[in-house]
């Protein structure tokens, strides 16, 4: 009798361990969800198996069934964001619990390395004040992250090892710092939690974001398997990283995405807008959020060739400045200004404070409706020849022009085509004109601004944003 009873209890204990329910990583404890959505939950549980989740803000049960591969996923309504935590209970049998769960925003931040590179910094390249706001990390228990970690597959991966974590001194260092300063300028704006997932790998190509299936229409990219194994170094390999650190978070519920990349594709400017807003595209539709927000990086200065003369780098940005005609709802930040002279052959300058504050300004004016937080650095107009002067002019002057002296960055040349420093560079203020002009130059046809890849400019508009660089001209 005792055997018998032995048998049924040992039956029941497999059948219920078989039962329970099994989470991504994304969702786990002190995890962020989008406030006031419809927010997606999923997971795996036993085929044809009924999963039952309850919500503590509202006391309410919500049932799905797992499909035949297991596969389940189901929405709930959130409430207002706050910082009182929840709690979700999942339940096929066996109760899952997570604790301590936020209602809020999230963010999706990606990219390579100057996206990738945490508080504590890269070797050889530090973050300025980075080890002063890991110590103060906890002053923030608000803000959350999620570190996908740095993977590459040729197959779809729909999980990851990762957990969401709360700053602390033991936790901040590792996370990226230019998402770190994002997201507690949106905490402070906003009074809500911030939930960061941070999806990021230094060296990458957009190409590497993207699906095969979208790879397969562009014409200088070999997907055998052998052909993106030869890419060296691997990680300017394309999809794998779309595979490996795309995927296993696109089912999750984002308010929007910041992108910090643009240095892999120097040398490929011809093609990065439309890729870029070919990556869009899918993320978009992989998210099912419709045009939600991309806010991204104009990529720094930095000596790509020629001791930083060169304009390898330049045209890669104006690349990125054009990508905003073709991605609805995107726009861009100029860095132009967040370099030291030092840093010419520094790749990760060292301000990413700057950086993610400015990304805030986007969001908080664009998403969130805050006007009167100024996002928009002067944008190059049309220009006029007068004499040996060239006037030119600028739209996104909510501010007027900022500064009225010491204007270096610009060039001007003649009809020789070759460019010359501007030597006169002053403010019409009544039109909010510059004037630009050199000795060298005694009729200007064309004129640029920080049209190099490594020349800091100083011209700035309201709330201290650089001018985006441009140029007049088509030469190549």
């Amino acid at each position: 009798m005792k055997k018998k009873i032995l048998a049924i209890l040992l039956l029941c204990g497999a059948l219920t361990a078989g039962a329970k329910v099994k989470l991504p990583a994304l969702m786990g404890d002190n995890m962020v969800l989008q406030q006031q959505t419809d927010a997606r939950l999923w997971g795996w549980a036993d085929a044809g198996a009924t999963v039952r989740v309850s919500t503590s803000w509202d006391g309410q049960t919500h049932t799905c069934r797992a499909g035949s591969d297991g596969r389940w996923l189901l929405t709930v309504k959130t409430p207002a964001g706050s910082y009182t935590p929840y709690e979700i209970t999942f339940d096929d049998g066996e109760l899952v619990t997570l604790r301590g769960v936020l209602v809020g925003e999230v963010w999706l931040a990606s990219g390579q390395s100057n996206m990738e590179m945490p508080l504590r910094g890269f070797g050889g390249c530090c973050v300025q004040d980075g080890v002063d706001e890991v110590i103060a990390a906890a002053d923030h228990p608000y803000v959350r992250f999620f570190t996908v970690p740095l993977n590459m597959s040729h197959e779809l991966e729909y999980d990851c090892a990762a957990a969401w974590q709360v700053p602390s001194v033991h936790t901040a260092a590792g996370f990226s710092a230019t998402a770190w300063f994002f997201a507690t300028s949106l905490e402070k704006a906003l009074r809500v939690p911030v939930g960061m997932v941070v999806s990021a790998f230094g060296g990458t190509r957009v190409e590497s974001w993207l699906s095969r299936e979208v790879l397969q229409g562009y014409p200088d990219v070999n997907l055998q398997r052998e052909a993106i194994d030869a890419y060296e170094p691997a990680y300017m390999r394309p999809m794998l990283m779309y595979n490996a650190m795309q995927v296993p978070v696109r089912n999750y519920t984002f308010k929007g995405i910041i992108w910090y990349q643009g240095e892999g594709n120097v040398g490929a400017h011809q093609t990065y807008a439309q890729r870029l807003a070919d990556m869009v595209r899918l993320w978009r539709s992989d998210f099912r959020l419709g045009d939600i927000p991309f806010y991204y990086v104009e990529i720094a200065p930095y000596a790509y060739g020629d001791n930083g003369q060169g304009l390898q780098g330049a045209y890669l940005r104006e690349a990125q400045f054009r990508a905003q005609s073709l991605i609805p709802n995107s726009a861009m930040v100029s860095t132009n200004d967040l370099v030291e002279p030092y840093e010419l052959f520094n790749i990760h300058p060292r301000n990413k404070r700057t950086v993610g504050r400015r990304l805030s300004y986007l969001a908080l004016n664009l998403t969130y409706g805050m006007k009167q937080i100024n996002c928009w650095g002067p944008q190059y107009k049309s220009w006029t020849a007068k004499g040996n002067e060239a006037w030119v002019s600028f739209d996104n002057l909510q501010m007027g022009i900022c500064r009225n002296y010491d204007i270096r960055g610009f060039e001007v040349a003649g009809e020789d085509h070759v460019f010359h420093p501007a030597d006169n560079v002053w403010l019409h203020w009544q039109t909010n004109e510059l004037v630009v002009s050199s000795k060298a130059v005694a009729h200007p046809v064309a004129v640029r601004y920080a049209f190099r890849d490594f020349l800091p400019g100083t011209l700035i508009g309201g709330n201290e944003l650089p001018a985006v660089p441009f140029r007049t001209d088509n030469w190549q």
